[in-house]
């Protein structure tokens, strides 16, 4: 089992940045892939970014070149940089792991918002 929790979220204003960090507990030494998705009312859940354990990436089109994704092995944490905001970009963006056995653990969320 993985624990994911996610945290960094809030409001920030149309241009602005903020951080968003995921971090794994549990059995760690399983982790395979770090994605980032959100989810804006009244829409499907979308990926966002990925990271897998050979440290290649993966984003959506909406956010490349706006969005970065890193991986701290030693900490088990993945972060999103998010920079130049749009109000599209709010959603509760939430963090999936998946093992290597192909299980998906999800965390609980974190709201962000961005006003125009």
């Amino acid at each position: 089992q993985v624990q994911v929790v996610e945290s960094g979220g809030g409001l920030v204003q149309t241009g602005g940045s903020l951080r968003l960090s995921c971090a794994a507990s549990g059995s760690t030494v399983s982790i395979d892939e770090y994605g980032w998705y959100r989810q804006a009312p009244g829409k499907q859940r979308e990926l966002v970014a990925s990271v897998n354990s050979g440290s290649s990436t993966n984003f959506a089109d909406g956010v490349k070149g706006r969005f970065t994704i890193s991986r701290d092995y030693a900490k088990n944490t993945v972060y999103l940089q998010m920079n130049r905001l749009k109000p599209e970009d709010t959603a509760v963006y939430y963090c999936r792991i998946t093992s290597r056995y192909r299980n998906y653990y999800w965390g609980q969320g974190t709201q962000v918002t961005v006003s125009s």
